[in-house]
């Protein structure tokens, strides 16, 4: 790709730019720093309870120690009520109460992040992620259930003991929403999912995938916000994160691991955000048309006034290179023209 080029989100319908002459070379994009570690000693997550935290409210264990544990967080963006958020005025405005769960999802390992985990632990994890996920639905205050990873500081992470998040909102969130009227939109003129479509094309393609195996597929978007954005989806049509199933989970945990791995190797470990989108809890029959999927960003760019002042995001690397990156297809190109040169 030589020139800049305007590209539509199938399912939002917002434009990105995709920019690959303001990029200089790849390099510029490897973590700059090295990751800074924490010792256990000063680690609020290495004995959660110790440290002041609530008692689980889910346990694993093994036959020695937890595992992984789910506490309420201590600082929480919204706070657990008996009753429903309360909507009200002030002025023309309208407002809400801040009500919802706020979890905490903590591994044993200081220093195994979640691309290291043992196939079991992985596995674990999104056991706790659908077992709190489950336990939330029966909250007739929440619309939505929030779950991500922030990793590493630009991330956003203020520990760096590897933990996850999880909120139960009283809303559904506005880029879910549009997510899921976009899509809800092509499923009314096309008759098929907008996602199921993607996965096909890239499939066919293969430019742009980096990773599959039996049940899920890792791609770049062909509009990435973000340089290196990446979404794994499973393959088959689910537009419901709880009701995967365990066969199923376990490719699409799998494919995330690789990804990650992926992004830690090539791109000399980043900081990275990944979350699920998937249809809400409320109202099921209204979203069959969903495909539910998890985004994953690494911090590699920051937004400045274009960005901000538009709302259109500026990606400085074609997605179709971004992958070859990845898969190290760069520096195999690299070492043929030098032993051709030779």
């Amino acid at each position: 790709m030589q020139n800049s080029e305007f590209r539509q989100d199938m399912v939002s319908g917002d434009w990105v730019v995709v920019a690959p002459k303001r990029a200089a070379r790849p390099e510029q994009f490897f973590s700059k720093t090295k990751r800074k570690r924490i010792s256990k000693s000063k680690c609020p997550f290495e004995d959660p309870q110790k440290n002041g935290n609530d008692e689980p409210v889910l346990l694993y264990t093994d036959e020695k120690t937890w595992t992984l544990q789910v506490i309420p967080n201590k600082f929480p963006v919204l706070a657990h009520r008996e009753l429903c958020a309360a909507k009200s005025e002030k002025g023309p405005y309208q407002v809400m109460e801040g009500v919802g769960h706020h979890d905490i999802v903590i591994t044993r390992d200081h220093n195994t992040n979640f691309a290291h985990l043992s196939d079991f632990m992985a596995d674990i994890v999104f056991k706790a992620f659908k077992e709190r996920y489950v336990a939330m639905m029966h909250d007739a205050c929440v619309k939505y259930v929030s779950i991500f990873h922030n990793w590493g500081a630009s991330a956003g992470a203020s520990i760096y003991h590897p933990h996850f998040q999880i909120l139960s909102l009283p809303i559904i969130p506005p880029d879910v929403f549009r997510s899921l009227r976009g899509s809800a939109g092509y499923f009314e003129k096309h008759g098929t999912c907008v996602h199921c479509t993607m996965i096909g094309f890239e499939k066919k393609k293969k430019l742009r995938v980096i990773y599959e195996n039996k049940e899920a597929i890792v791609f770049a978007p062909f509009v990435s916000r973000e340089p290196f954005e990446l979404r794994v989806f499973p393959k088959k049509h689910l537009p419901y994160f709880e009701d995967t199933d365990e066969r199923t989970m376990k490719y699409i945990v799998d494919a995330l691991q690789k990804a990650l791995l992926l992004l830690e190797v090539q791109l000399h470990d980043p900081d990275y955000n990944f979350f699920i989108h998937t249809a809400p809890i409320r109202d099921k029959e209204k979203y069959g048309h969903y495909h539910w999927h998890i985004e994953i960003q690494p911090k590699t760019s920051i937004a400045a006034g274009f960005e901000l002042g538009t709302g259109v995001e500026v990606n400085v690397v074609d997605p179709d290179d971004a992958v070859a990156m990845l898969r190290g297809e760069d520096k195999k190109k690299e070492m043929r023209g030098k032993k051709n040169a030779i």
